[in-house]
């Protein structure tokens, strides 16, 4: 609609549209714009034709007086002049108080819709609803009796998110690295260039109170609230995590569980359930016995030792 009154207005002037610069979910609180910035490169290119830049509205080159007339400048500057069906602009004192007044407005419109984004988000935050990005393991989905979209548990993925934690506070995966080597077969978590999981993603994972049923939001001061969403682990198993974590492991695997040591670790099962064994040594009396063992409660063979050798 825009577009069409803007080449409505173009016809009325006799010009003719040469380009169309769209600038489609982009803050117009935000100068260097993709399409502003092209659009001045474009102006550069053709400034001896006096071209004329035809806008909607004030408020649709920028929404705030500071990035307005940083734009109104850039535009005289490649010689082209601004125009709209909405507003006259003009270089007299009474048009640039009309124009302040109306950049003035489009901004108080901007700030105004941002604190009610805001409020909305925060009121869901309180009401038990999570709003921002969806944790792996979770996805939105519009649920009956629900308002609006919430998370859910998002399968075959949630399974595995809610294994490796549980596997990391039981002590299955001896340390982080051991998280990070179970989930890396499945393609769930964004990968660098090397195509690893980067180990902060890890920790991110295991200190995320979201799997808990509960979240905080300080920056909103939203405190530890009760969610709709369905748990993947017990708070109690997350406290668990957290000692963990704070403990560094305990210090068996510190000084032992190495690559070279293990080269079947994050490779070899267990026969009876399928799940991932657990490298790590034993202390003998006078030395370390290598073992892999199965940490999977549910598992005939729990807790069953089979030494490295075999």
């Amino acid at each position: 609609s825009q577009e069409q009154r803007c080449r409505e207005f173009a016809e009325y002037k006799g010009h003719s549209v040469e380009k169309v610069f769209r600038d489609e979910g982009v803050s117009g609180g935000i100068v260097d714009r993709p399409a502003i910035k092209e659009m001045l490169g474009w102006l550069q290119k053709h400034r001896a034709k006096e071209p004329t830049v035809n806008i909607d509205d004030v408020s649709r080159i920028a929404r705030g007086v500071e990035a307005h007339w940083k734009l109104r400048a850039a535009i005289g500057s490649v010689g082209a002049k601004l125009e709209s069906p909405s507003i006259e602009f003009g270089d007299d004192s009474d048009s640039q108080l009309i124009e302040n007044m109306l950049a003035s407005v489009s901004q108080h419109h901007r700030q105004k819709n941002g604190e009610q984004v805001v409020n909305r988000m925060k009121a869901r935050l309180l009401n038990g609803y999570f709003p921002f990005w969806v944790p792996t393991g979770y996805r939105y989905e519009k649920v009956e009796g629900h308002s609006g979209k919430m998370i859910v548990r998002d399968e075959p993925n949630a399974p595995l998110i809610q294994e490796a934690l549980e596997g990391f506070a039981t002590g299955r995966f001896k340390t982080q690295a051991d998280v990070k080597r179970f989930l890396e077969p499945h393609p769930i978590f964004a990968r660098d260039r090397n195509g690893d999981i980067h180990p902060q993603r890890i920790k991110n994972l295991l200190m995320n109170k979201i799997y808990t049923g509960y979240y905080e939001y300080k920056p909103w001061d939203v405190p530890l609230t009760k969610g709709k969403h369905e748990a993947l682990i017990s708070w109690e198993t997350f406290l668990s995590i957290q000692k963990r974590i704070e403990d560094n492991t305990d210090v068996r695997t510190k000084v032992t569980s190495t690559e070279d040591d293990f080269p079947l670790k994050g490779f070899v099962s267990c026969g009876c359930c399928g799940k991932a064994l657990t490298a790590y040594y034993a202390k003998g009396r006078n030395k370390r016995y290598p073992y892999y063992e199965c940490f999977n409660k549910a598992c005939d063979q729990y807790r069953k030792s089979i030494r490295k050798d075999v």
